[in-house]
């Protein structure tokens, strides 16, 4: 089920909120947990229904070495169990068929592959509950109750494409019965949240979208320019798109007066590589940091370890991302670029920073270089293959100019514009083929002035909720509401 969905808004939605409240007012804390939870397996289910076999196995395998671990003393063959299950699980939906094309490709082998169906929201689930066994292997958590853990990870709004919740931050809130009552400023502010992040999606994304999956499908065939706009749109795109997925989580956990945590804090303003990670997919950066980077040895083993710590962690996290060399090669790429920041060759100033720089340059500048090397990465991470890839990067530096950004800009043709088309082709015909060129452009600026300002998060957070804003993200609501016809999946669906 979508949250950009008429089911979603209209059916399940308000359902869900009348029973999770409704129960909890008359003291059925358990059953209002239990019925969280089957209207949460619900909302996984509505993609596939066999689906529900893969995560009720997943939770209950991993809820059975909980108990177990509960009860012996050494925890070293918990942890390690613990790993195998999780990630063997995620290995064999996920990785099974890459791993056999490379053996194949490698040895001159014939292997059967398996195309096995990618589960939705594999990569989030399983991680969660990786980093509850890995803590309850190590001391650091107790064994719960299995209603609060079944709740904790299938808690529908973080569910399928995060934030990744880690135990401490749910289940203590499941177990707080204050948190259990109606509270109007918590669900105001989620409503809020919940549709800014729905009209970025809707509004934004899905439009850039238009462009972007138009330009990729046509790699071999863009000029320089074209190509330059065309990440730029798939850049907006994704931004848009998953952060607005993470904004409509976050307010959606807040309308059940349950807190998530932050996503995304405006990447896009980040003036270093080092500082865009600390601000995207935030959730995530911090599992790798937690339980793949500390474990390594961190920075505790010298500088040339950090270094080879940190470019492993990434090429993890590309891997995350997707079973393709792609993938690969974009996690390569931010690895070296954060290594590079890490050498601190090069600050920005007017900043602290723990080592000296050799070179400073000005905020503008660090912010030029990241944000143009971080549209460079998504050639990686967009293309369907090394060679598209390789393609973009000889379209971009290839200096021709064929027109193509006239048809790239055409594939805004939507019904906003519909009456602006109309007007333009009665009054001035000649300017018609300029009309797309100049709303394209509009897009672009007003993507600029809203990843700089306030983000959504900020907003429903931190703002004075006025009869204004009210009136605003009504209008919102009724515009995106009108799109839904459109209807598109998110990004992060497919990692």
């Amino acid at each position: 089920m979508l949250f950009n969905s008429y089911i979603f808004i209209f059916i399940f939605l308000p359902l869900a909120l009348l029973g999770w409240y409704g129960l909890n007012h008359i003291g059925k804390y358990r059953l209002a947990s239990l019925f969280l939870a089957g209207m949460s397996l619900w909302f996984y289910a509505y993609f596939n229904v066999r689906y529900l076999a893969i995560i009720l196995g997943s939770i209950g395998a991993n809820y059975l070495l909980s108990y177990v671990l509960a009860r012996v003393q050494t925890k070293r063959m918990g942890l390690l169990a613990g790993i195998i299950l999780n990630l063997g699980i995620l290995f064999y939906f996920k990785y099974y068929d890459f791993f056999i094309e490379n053996i194949n490709l490698a040895f001159r082998t014939d292997f059967t592959l398996k195309h096995i169906l990618l589960p939705l929201g594999i990569s989030f689930f399983t991680f969660q509950q990786l980093s509850f066994i890995i803590d309850r292997a190590l001391g650091r958590c107790e064994h719960y109750d299995f209603i609060n853990y079944l709740t904790f990870v299938t808690f529908f709004p973080q569910l399928i494409a995060g934030p990744i919740v880690l135990y401490k931050e749910l289940i203590p809130q499941f177990e707080d019965t204050a948190r259990r009552s109606f509270d109007s400023a918590s669900f105001a502010r989620g409503v809020y949240l919940f549709v800014l992040g729905l009209s970025k999606k809707v509004l934004l994304a899905d439009t850039f979208g238009l462009m972007a999956n138009y330009g990729f499908a046509q790699t071999f065939s863009l000029d320089s320019v074209s190509t330059i706009f065309v990440i730029l749109a798939y850049t907006f795109e994704l931004y848009f798109d998953f952060s607005g997925y993470s904004d409509m989580a976050i307010g959606l956990g807040r309308m059940f007066h349950i807190e998530l945590p932050l996503n995304f804090d405006s990447p896009y303003r980040a003036c270093s590589i080092k500082e865009f990670w600390q601000r995207w997919h935030i959730t995530l950066s911090r599992f790798f940091i937690t339980y793949v980077y500390i474990p390594l040895g961190g920075s505790r083993k010298g500088k040339t370890r950090m270094l080879i710590n940190t470019f492993v962690v990434f090429l993890l996290s590309g891997l995350w991302h997707g079973a393709a060399w792609t993938y690969v090669a974009w996690g390569a790429m931010q690895g070296l670029l954060v290594v590079w920041d890490n050498l601190g060759i090069v600050g920005i100033q007017g900043r602290e920073e723990k080592r000296p720089s050799r070179y400073h340059i000005p905020p503008w500048l660090g912010w030029v270089f990241t944000f143009t090397l971080f549209n460079l990465s998504l050639f990686f991470f967009r293309s369907t293959s090394m060679t598209a890839a390789i393609q973009l990067f000889k379209n971009l530096f290839g200096g021709r100019y064929t027109g193509k950004l006239f048809e790239v800009a055409e594939q805004l043709d939507i019904s906003e514009f519909y009456i602006l088309r109309q007007a333009v082709d009665m009054i001035a015909p000649g300017f018609a083929p300029y009309l797309s060129l100049v709303l394209m452009f509009f897009l672009f600026i007003l993507a600029f002035y809203l990843v700089f300002h306030k983000n959504a998060y900020e907003r429903a957070t931190y703002s004075e909720l006025t009869s204004a804003r009210c009136w605003g993200v009504c209008i919102l609501l009724v515009w995106c509401v009108i799109s839904l016809s459109q209807v598109s999946t998110f990004l992060y669906f497919n990692f």
